[in-house]
């Protein structure tokens, strides 16, 4: 089966083909192309654009609009890339050399999580623990923040006590909707509708003023 080709691919494609004259454009383009079958070669040019501002002699004022316009990647994107790639160079270059076959190759979110990981106040054990799922086990973001997140980087009391009220509002909000869907289906009489979501409403707007 053919891929399906976004708006974006075929704008890098074009992109990418208009500025062959300019094989440094043009490469880093193409590692944009690539990005999802490996992120290593893409942090690296950004890695080396953010540094020598080349960008400016392609009509960009600075990266952040070089980055958006021509690459099509936004900004919390650029600077995780970078950043992981500047941790690995630094603290685990022997990881960027790796092909994802022998060993795994650690997604850049992961590898943010980590940095800022050694960053923190964390236990050292505990960044150690985080180190070897990252980089020797390839964890994914979404595992290692759930293992670890509370431990590294934990929400004080008022950050635990808006989450908990922005989860209550979002929940509340999707069975309102599923009421009136019901209601104009008919799978529930418009009175009853009307009767269960006027106390709803009240626990919203007691949220809301909280």
């Amino acid at each position: 089966m053919r891929a399906v080709r976004t708006k974006t691919d075929d704008a890098l494609a074009r992109a990418e083909e208009s500025h062959s004259h300019d094989p440094e454009r043009a490469e880093v383009i193409a590692r944009v192309r690539r990005f999802k079958a490996g992120w290593y070669e893409l942090a690296e040019s950004l890695t080396e654009q953010r540094k020598t501002e080349r960008f400016k002699q392609w009509g960009f004022g600075n990266f952040e609009d070089y980055c958006k316009r021509e690459l099509h990647l936004r900004r919390e994107t650029v600077d995780k890339l970078t950043g992981s790639f500047t941790f690995l160079r630094s603290k685990a270059p022997e990881v960027l050399s790796r092909d994802g076959r022998a060993s795994p190759i650690p997604s850049y979110q992961a590898v943010d999580f980590l940095r800022r990981a050694e960053e923190s106040e964390a236990p050292a054990e505990t960044v150690r623990e985080i180190r070897r799922h990252v980089l020797d086990e390839g964890t994914s973001l979404p595992k290692v923040s759930r293992l670890y997140r509370q431990v590294v980087f934990p929400l004080d009391a008022d950050e635990q006590t808006e989450k908990r009220r922005t989860g209550l509002r979002q929940a509340i909000d999707r069975v309102v909707q599923l009421i009136a869907e019901a209601r104009d289906a008919g799978s529930v009489p418009g009175p009853l509708a009307a009767e269960v979501e006027e106390p709803l409403q009240r626990l919203v707007a007691h949220l809301d003023g909280a």
